[in-house]
């Protein structure tokens, strides 16, 4: 079936709407390059829409042309693919990313003719062709675990006359063979810059990627490596990726917390959960990046409380609970159990956090430094 959508007046609607979320004029090269790489090209028959009960619903091609189209053409994430989990739960696992969100990262990336760009995280295959666009096919290097996303994204690429290497590998890893990379850029979030990546960007080069911690995922990392190989930079206020597989937490540690034998700390706190785990996301990146490790949840089908947050750590050693009962809002009850007291430590970070004069996420600085075989990342404000 066809479309009474015309791409090339869907395209033209396309760049409007990313330049009223850039909140200015698309680059020339960007336009240039958007305008010659055409979205649908790099999308599957099949893409998932959010629905109105906030999940997932499937929107074919061929059953619903129009409504397939105008999702190809708005200058929103598109997921793509689904992945199974253990307990049969299905959960998004690969997405075409939001197009202003694409602009602001290439912006960021501030390529020069010539230069070397390895990608982590081909995907649909639409930014490799945008790099290759910018840059050459020649320069342009991209990896993605998934064998089946990388079967499909070269039949996209061929399709729009692009051809990238692109190679079937983990992004964790790089791609020694064609290093060193003037410039890397991840389309999944990390929560550790991965050594193979400082050992192959040149120095001076800039890496690009989204941040993520266990606390908040939001935030994309612009650094710049220096000549004693660390690299160090600056949280830009936008972008919310899928993790890297390789850094993904086993989800079945978090099902064994509460245990029978298990006697929790008892207190009291006057200091708001929404505080900390609300719609602030300045004071949710400063706590995430600050409190290593540790997730929270909001719970209210508790019989002891109104509303529940809970607070638990990777490793399913620590966990803590701060309820509302409903009534009071400048008192709240505390229970925390294990070796670390999980909400002492953001209590205190939040503290921090208001005496610094509440930063944006902008003023969060990261120097990634190589430790071992590992690397570790030292965070301050700008």
């Amino acid at each position: 079936m066809t479309s009474p959508w015309v791409p090339q007046s869907a395209l033209g609607d396309l760049l409007d709407q990313v330049a009223e979320g850039l909140g200015t004029p698309v680059p020339p090269p960007l336009r240039a390059a958007l305008q010659a790489v055409p979205r649908h090209l790099f999308l599957p028959p099949v893409l998932w829409l959010r629905n109105e009960a906030g999940g997932y619903e499937p929107c074919r091609r061929d059953d619903d042309p129009d409504r397939w189209w105008r999702a190809a053409y708005q200058d929103v994430p598109l997921v793509t693919q689904f992945t199974e989990l253990s307990d049969g739960a299905a959960v998004p696992s690969s997405s075409a990313s939001m197009p202003s969100m694409v602009v602001r990262m290439l912006e960021d990336l501030d390529m020069q003719t010539g230069q070397r760009v390895l990608e982590i995280g081909t995907g649909t295959g639409f930014h490799a062709a945008l790099l290759c666009h910018l840059l050459g096919a020649g320069n342009v290097t991209s990896l993605d675990i998934d064998p089946e996303l990388i079967r499909q994204a070269q039949r996209a690429l061929k399709a729009s006359g692009q051809q990238p290497e692109v190679v079937c590998a983990d992004g964790a890893d790089g791609w020694r063979p064609n290093a060193p990379y003037d410039r890397i850029i991840a389309t999944c979030s990390v929560r550790t810059v991965p050594r193979a990546w400082l050992e192959q960007l040149s120095p001076g080069g800039l890496l690009v990627t989204p941040w993520d911690t266990a606390w908040c995922n939001f935030g994309t990392l612009v650094a710049r490596r220096h000549e004693d190989g660390t690299i160090e930079g600056a949280l830009a206020p936008y972008g919310s990726f899928m993790l890297m597989r390789a850094q993904q937490v086993d989800v079945e540690l978090r099902r064994d917390l509460l245990r029978d034998d298990q006697t929790p700390e008892r207190s009291v706190t006057h200091l708001s959960p929404w505080s900390v785990a609300g719609n602030d996301l300045d004071a949710q990146m400063h706590i995430g990046l600050r409190v290593p490790g540790v997730w929270h949840a909001w719970d209210t089908d508790v019989p002891e409380a109104h509303t529940r947050l809970w607070l638990a750590d990777d490793r399913a050693t620590s966990w803590a609970a701060v309820d509302y009962d409903g009534r009071r809002t400048s008192e709240f009850a505390v229970a925390q159990y294990g070796p670390r007291r999980l909400w002492d430590e953001v209590a205190r970070v939040h503290e921090e956090f208001v005496s610094a004069g509440r930063p944006g996420v902008e003023r969060q600085r990261l120097r990634i430094c190589p430790e071992g075989t590992r690397t570790r990342h030292d965070v301050g404000l700008a």
